[in-house]
């Protein structure tokens, strides 16, 4: 079973074909292709390949889902001794991808 850490948005993911995940907003539409580049590590099923820092010719190809936003988070912040509290909600960007294939 192949499998690939991959890294986009500072984060780093673990992935299989056929795997869906989402990451950071990326500039791309539904329906597109993208390929990352930046393989840490790539499994084939019986060999693992560690980058230094990635892994030469190696690449992570997606098919873009949807461009949604995640749950609501909430920021509350708080002084104490001085009657303020403010409470700010926030929804993360992020974009849905299907792993279409790993290549190594």
């Amino acid at each position: 079973m192949a499998y690939a850490i991959f890294k986009t948005g500072g984060k780093q993911y673990r992935v299989q074909e056929g795997d869906t995940l989402s990451v950071d907003k990326l500039p791309v539409e539904a329906d597109e292709e993208i390929k990352f580049g930046e393989v840490l590590l790539l499994n084939d099923g019986e060999n693992t390949t560690v980058g230094a820092p990635t892994v030469k010719g190696a690449g992570v190809t997606a098919k873009v889902i949807e461009q949604h936003r995640g749950k609501k988070g909430v920021a509350f912040k708080f002084k104490r001794r001085k009657g303020f509290h403010k409470t700010i909600g926030f929804r993360h960007h992020l974009t849905k991808l299907q792993i279409t294939s790993i290549k190594g």
